[in-house]
């Protein structure tokens, strides 16, 4: 099938991770767009696993025809639980994300990655709720670079750690639900200097996915530092899904 006729028939949802928008797609989404590809990079709010899941399913539900859905970094938790709540969804991508089971909280995974650093980045902050205050996260700018942004330049990684998006506790320490990896086919990226989410926890959690895998030399944020490399794998996604 041409990549015309695909794009006629797939829709590509983007969606984001913790401490980031999806601006972290820009370039990943000119290239699927000049290839003729329908994408929509979903907003995630953030505020936690159920909440983000079901706004992100949302989204899915109002899309006309099949979805391929691809996350990074916590957005594959996100696209985990929400395509399980969709019909429409075909296939899953994983950019550097989690791809949690059923029960798992994220905060006990990353808390088992010897290859993650991104714990000792984070300050807590304040913000109101409904009923009251919760907690959110943001990464020490100062350490951004290191925890989170290795292979771009200093000027990149300063700019990504002034316009983050904080990520409530929720986010980490919600249990996860039925995954959608068990019922569709999936794909992953794996960054193999992976400090944030850790490169051996997004492995084992392709593996245990039974994700095709492509292995990359670069940071959390390979969408940033290599996009060709993710479009290619997304493009032979939609190719398979198709």
């Amino acid at each position: 099938m041409s990549q015309a006729s695909t794009s006629a028939t797939i829709t590509v949802v983007l969606v984001h991770g913790a401490f980031a928008d999806s601006s972290s797609w820009a370039a990943v989404i000119e290239r699927l767009q000049t290839n003729g590809v329908q994408v929509v990079a979903a907003a995630n709010p953030l505020r936690g696993i159920s909440h983000d899941s079901a706004y992100v399913a949302s989204v899915i539900d109002q899309i006309p025809g099949p979805v391929l859905a691809v996350g990074h970094s916590y957005g594959g938790a996100t696209i985990t639980n929400a395509a399980a709540r969709s019909r429409n969804v075909v296939g899953l991508v994983y950019v550097a994300a989690f791809a949690p089971d059923e029960g798992e909280k994220l905060i006990e995974v990353t808390g088992s990655s010897k290859d993650s650093v991104l714990g000792a980045a984070l300050v807590p902050r304040q913000y109101p709720t409904g009923t009251g205050t919760g907690t959110e996260f943001l990464i020490d700018p100062a350490k951004a670079r290191d925890a989170f942004a290795a292979d771009l330049t200093d000027a990149q990684a300063s700019v990504i750690g002034v316009i983050q998006r904080p990520v409530a506790d929720l986010a980490f320490g919600e249990p996860s639900g039925v995954p959608a990896w068990k019922t569709l086919p999936s794909w992953a990226v794996v960054a193999t200097g992976d400090r944030a989410a850790g490169t051996d926890v997004v492995r084992a959690h392709a593996e245990r996915a039974g994700a095709q895998i492509t292995e990359v030399d670069g940071s959390h944020v390979i969408m940033i530092s290599q996009p060709d490399i993710v479009t290619q794998v997304i493009e032979s996604a939609i190719a398979k899904v198709s």
